[in-house]
């Protein structure tokens, strides 16, 4: 019996990767708040294929994330997309995201931000659809850390906003 299942787990990995699909549409969000820096530091990881098909959505231009000769326009559509699907709110007040750039991870684009001036976090509103207008099962996962205290959420497409206390 144990044997089979590893058949079907092997034929089910195979398959995943030789068709270059994933069963899972997610994306992590990661906000760590650096109280030396006085920073919010935020990480946005995606599905290279599901991020391309998003942007391709909208934008008229070639989309390649991986390609370095294009990386300049790239930047310009990451950070726009992430802009408009991302928002954060520390102590009830709105921030604004500075994009710092985005690399390949894996099977997945990490793109980074920071939002400065930033003495303390209480509490902390996030509003995030990344990625929903592509599949309805898209969720999102989101991590916080303030203060050594890690809090960790999952949004469900069409749920959007998760809120932190600390």
């Amino acid at each position: 019996m144990v044997s089979i299942l590893y058949k079907w787990l092997l034929i089910f990995g195979l398959n995943v990767f030789t068709n270059n699909n994933h069963p899972l549409f997610i994306s992590v969000t990661e906000i760590d708040h650096n109280p030396t820096a006085k920073t919010l530091e935020i990480s946005c990881k995606i599905f290279t294929d599901d991020f391309e098909t998003a942007l391709r959505k909208t934008n008229t231009a070639k989309i390649d994330l991986l390609d370095v000769k294009v990386k300049p326009s790239m930047n310009a559509l990451v950070n726009n997309y992430i802009q408009k699907h991302l928002a954060i709110k520390v102590n009830d007040k709105s921030v604004t995201l500075m994009f710092l750039g985005f690399e390949q991870e894996e099977e997945g684009i990490v793109s980074f931000y920071e939002v400065k001036n930033i003495d303390g976090v209480k509490k902390l509103d996030i509003t995030n659809n990344i990625l929903y207008e592509n599949k309805p099962q898209q969720m999102g996962i989101i991590h916080v850390n303030v203060n050594g205290v890690r809090k960790s959420t999952r949004i469900n497409n069409p749920e959007a906003k998760a809120g932190f206390v600390f």
